[in-house]
């Protein structure tokens, strides 16, 4: 008789799993599963299907303001404090996890044009049609202003500095080491130190009002401003004249860099349309990104680098991808009392988006519109990242894809989306015609 030696296991040996879930082997052989395709196919469509039923991107509305929302700042440390200025010159510091304002001043006569907080979060400086610059204390825990100095200054509702200048200013922004900010006002950008009653440095490029300037977040010395001429100036700190100027067919209303790629940025076109643009080939843009159907006014990158916000004249709200290959948005987001955006900004976390518009409501999105808000279980989050990737794979399949490109629209925006289509199909044609003959 021939003894075979086997290996067996007692349940005291195998011992047990803390949470009574054993583990499961399985051969991994691809001829020992020849359905596996079909199979993960069907569970790609119920992911996409289950994706848009639990999609539900409105989290909550931020309201106080007595006029539309112009304006908006996210703390660089706090991720929960939010400033934002109204078209009245109001100023509210906000604690977006309650829902409440926590401090309330009227800072400007006039629009709040622009906000900027410092680096560290302990002031921020804000800019209006008044001719005023104004640097103010904050505290972004108590997400109010800071105790007065030995001055009495930075009080309650008195600012910590108060610059007058010669004309109205349209927009602020702050360096990323804190050294200086810019602000764009008449047809100048200017770049003050803190501190300091008269800028420190003055550039200017023709006699059209500058609209929007932005400094480069990695980059101190780099700035990008979008003018009333319809051009785009590259300015760098170190010279002094701006660098560069480019030319579109219509006028940038506002401008953002991509803060994890030094060398790229994009504009919000009237055109309704948003560039992505690379400073070391300035003439052209490298990709167009196109949904809106109205001017886009105002856009912002996500932390990631890898989205943006933008904002449009059409009531809607829609997220970009960056990258190659994508052009239009994978997300809009619409109700039925917004009104026209004028300001976005994504969240510090990258996990919510913000709009300001002129319903005066500020409104918290969410930037995956089917994901929980509340903390995920570690099989949850295996569980959510193996429907993802199980979507990518199929992504290219013809019902998977209609489902996942659907979106529901105004009959506005449909409308006009559809006249679009047909006015480019026809200039299409023309153009067709005119290389035939």
């Amino acid at each position: 008789m021939v003894k075979i030696k086997a290996i067996t296991r007692t349940e005291e040996s195998a011992g047990s799993s803390s949470s009574g879930i054993h583990k499961h082997r399985r051969n991994l052989d691809p001829s020992l599963h020849p359905f596996q395709q079909p199979r993960e196919y069907v569970r790609a469509l119920n992911a996409t299907k289950l994706q848009k039923v639990f999609a539900r991107p409105f989290v909550a509305a931020l309201s106080g303001h007595t006029d539309g929302v112009y304006s908006m700042a996210r703390h660089p440390t706090a991720m929960s404090c939010l400033l934002s200025g109204s078209c009245d010159g109001e100023l509210k510091v906000w604690d977006v996890s309650k829902n409440n304002a926590g401090w309330t001043v009227p800072a400007h006569r006039g629009y709040v044009r622009g906000i900027a907080i410092s680096p560290s979060g302990t002031s921020f400086v804000t800019c209006g049609e008044d001719k005023y610059v104004k640097i103010w204390r904050l505290d972004p825990h108590t997400h109010g202003p800071a105790p007065e100095g030995s001055d009495g200054a930075g009080g309650q509702d008195i600012p910590e500095h108060t610059f007058l200048y010669t004309h109205a200013f349209t927009d602020v922004s702050y360096s990323p080491n804190g050294r200086y900010f810019a602000t764009a006002g008449g047809n100048v950008v200017n770049l003050w130190e803190p501190g300091r009653s008269e800028p420190m440095h003055t550039m200017e490029w023709g006699v059209d009002t500058v609209l929007k300037v932005k400094v480069n977040p990695i980059e101190a010395d780099y700035l990008i401003s979008c003018m009333s001429d319809r051009a785009l100036v590259l300015y760098d700190a170190r010279m002094t004249k701006p660098a560069t100027k480019v030319i579109q067919k219509m006028r940038s209303n506002s401008v953002s860099w991509n803060p994890q790629e030094t060398y790229m940025y994009s504009s919000a076109n009237e055109d309704g349309n948003c560039y992505t643009w690379d400073i070391r080939r300035f003439h052209e843009p490298v990709f167009t990104h196109y949904d809106h159907v109205a001017a886009v006014l105002d856009l912002d990158y996500s932390p990631t680098g890898k989205e943006f916000v933008s904002g449009s004249f059409d009531k809607s709200l829609r997220i970009f991808p960056v990258g190659m290959g994508h052009r239009t948005s994978r997300e809009v987001y619409h109700t039925k009392r917004m009104q026209r955006i004028f300001t976005v900004k994504y969240s510090g976390d990258a996990r919510f988006v913000l709009s300001g518009s002129d319903d005066t409501n500020i409104r918290v999105w969410k930037a995956q519109a089917s994901l929980p808000l509340a903390p995920l279980a570690p099989r949850e989050r295996e569980k959510l990242e193996y429907n993802q990737k199980l979507k990518d794979k199929f992504a290219h399949m013809p019902e998977i894809k209609r489902i996942a490109r659907h979106r529901h629209l105004p009959q506005a925006i449909h409308a006009a989306k559809v006249l679009q289509h047909t006015m480019k199909e026809a200039q299409k044609k023309r153009d067709d015609n005119v290389k035939r003959h």
